[in-house]
């Protein structure tokens, strides 16, 4: 989440705004475009949703090439280790595909991860309980099977508006300034 944020910040902040980081996290796990949107409605900005998502995207793409730019969470990929192979594993996210696959490869995750479900795969994002809906569906197992292991409160009440059990995990901020 911090690279996340820190290139929200620069596409933001490239069209005259800013992105405070609280609120960043309160519109966690919310497509792109639609970020874009929200932030327009609450501060009067004219960004171009499409075209500021892709190059918020563009800036993210960047920064995780660089080998420390990007960490696992050390309890999640725990579990990841620990249940691969006897569990099915999929991740629902509000970025792009390309975004994921790139995230998942730099962590070294990508063959834990059967089922991918991106932006690109719903109408509905976050807080809907769309995009955890059509991750149950393609891994083939009951929503009230599954277990969301998830950072953000829209992904929080995604999860529990499509019926499943969820663990929230904490994230770690740029800054303290907003808490």
């Amino acid at each position: 989440m911090p690279l996340h944020f820190a290139t929200w910040t620069q596409a933001v902040t490239e069209h005259g705004g800013t992105f405070p980081e609280d609120l960043f996290y309160a519109y966690g796990g919310i497509p792109l475009p639609k970020t874009v949107e929200l932030l327009n409605e609450k501060f009067g900005y004219a960004m171009p949703p499409a075209a500021t998502a892709r190059r918020k995207e563009q800036l993210y793409l960047e920064l995780l090439s660089e080998a420390s730019a990007i960490t696992a969470v050390a309890s999640v990929r725990e579990v990841i280790e620990r249940e691969h192979g006897s569990v099915p594993f999929a991740i629902v996210s509000g970025s792009p595909h390309a975004s994921i696959e790139r995230t998942l490869v730099n962590l070294g995750l990508r063959d834990k991860f059967g089922v991918i479900v991106g932006a690109e795969d719903y109408t509905h994002g976050k807080p809907d309980p769309e995009p955890f809906l059509t991750a149950a569906a393609r891994l083939g197992v009951p929503a009230a099977e599954c277990l969301v292991f998830e950072d953000a409160d829209a992904g929080i009440a995604s999860a529990e508006a499509a019926g499943m059990q969820w663990v929230r995990i904490p994230h770690t901020r740029l800054s303290t300034a907003d808490e």
